[in-house]
């Protein structure tokens, strides 16, 4: 491991999870700068929950070790919790009770002194803009409401460490924009962020540094852009036409060199081990079936088509591991 003085925010060597016969986390290692935003994507049964079950004490690991701020997450579990709050997938609200009270009852749970936790609730509860709200029952909160308060109970006992998983998951398109920008601004004021994501497209955005993982092993570990230069194999063609044509998709899928072909919007997206070739081929494509080209592009690979590259199934579209 690097720099083995070092403390890191998170620490995970040669960690192991088994259930019987079955491996689900395979001996994987990685760590986490103290605040940093990290992101951790995989696909349904790569590990992803597991790994993060050990991190945050919910379960223990077959062999290995991992840490968080020193703190081994098995043999001082207490200290260790004392660090970390969690936003759940599922929001964890009492939605018979108020906003105001599901803060002081997670603060209790945290052992947090209750004139401290009425301090912190007033400033969370203005910061998330829910202060009018405080004596409301949550059971009234919209999808995107209901979320700001779940991540303002996980920082009620300021943890040095939020895990994340899927934070913006079946909201609207406004809340996924206000969501994020909070889990920038949480970033910033120096959390940590362990973010748990299906959603590529918020992980390049939002984060310093992504692990995947695939089958319990983790396969990268980079920046969304190194990632994304270090798939040399993987290019992209991105064309569309003057007009919907059903057997476009098929057809171009059966041009020589082409991996895969999906629609985004309307745009055909072609992934080829030789862009210049395939522009020609699909400049023929059109010419022959009488369809014109509104726009043809020669983008980097994305960060999905890393994901598929490294993992060899397509983009995950939502749901939990």
């Amino acid at each position: 491991m690097p720099d083995s003085g070092k403390q890191y925010a998170i620490e995970v060597s040669e960690l192991r999870k088994a259930y019987g016969e079955l491996v689900a986390v395979d001996g994987i290692s990685f760590q986490v700068e103290a605040g940093e935003l990290f992101g951790f994507l995989g696909p349904n049964g790569a590990g992803k929950t597991t790994t993060v079950n050990i991190l945050t004490g919910v379960s223990l690991p077959t062999s290995g070790s991992a840490s968080v701020f020193g703190h081994d997450v098995v043999r001082d579990s207490f200290r260790a919790k004392e660090t970390i709050n969690v936003v759940p997938e599922v929001s964890n609200t009492y939605v018979e009770y108020t906003a105001w009270s599901n803060l002081m009852f997670t603060a209790s749970l945290y052992g947090v002194p209750r004139g401290e936790a009425e301090k912190r609730a007033e400033e969370l509860l203005r910061a998330f803009d829910l202060h009018d709200k405080r004596k409301t029952k949550v059971k009234g909160f919209s999808q995107g409401m209901r979320r700001k308060l779940v991540i303002a109970m996980a920082l009620i006992n300021r943890p040095r460490v939020l895990f994340m998983d899927e934070p913006t998951t079946g909201l609207d398109v406004q809340s996924v924009l206000t969501i994020r920008e909070m889990v920038r601004e949480l970033n910033r004021e120096g959390i940590t962020v362990f973010l748990t994501t299906h959603n590529l497209n918020e992980a390049n955005i939002l984060c310093d540094r992504v692990a995947i993982i695939n089958h319990g092993r983790i396969v990268a570990t980079d920046t969304p852009e190194n990632l994304k230069r270090a798939a040399r194999r993987v290019q992209a063609v991105e064309v569309s036409f003057d007009r919907s044509s059903p057997e476009a998709e098929k057809g171009l899928a059966s041009l020589a060199g082409i991996k895969d072909v999906s629609r985004q919007g309307d745009k055909l997206r072609l992934i080829t081990d030789d862009p210049s070739a395939t522009v020609k081929a699909v400049a023929r494509f059109a010419d022959e079936r009488g369809l014109n080209i509104v726009n043809i592009d020669t983008p980097g690979p994305s960060l999905e088509d890393v994901f598929v590259e490294l993992t060899g199934i397509g983009v995950p579209r939502g749901g939990g591991e």
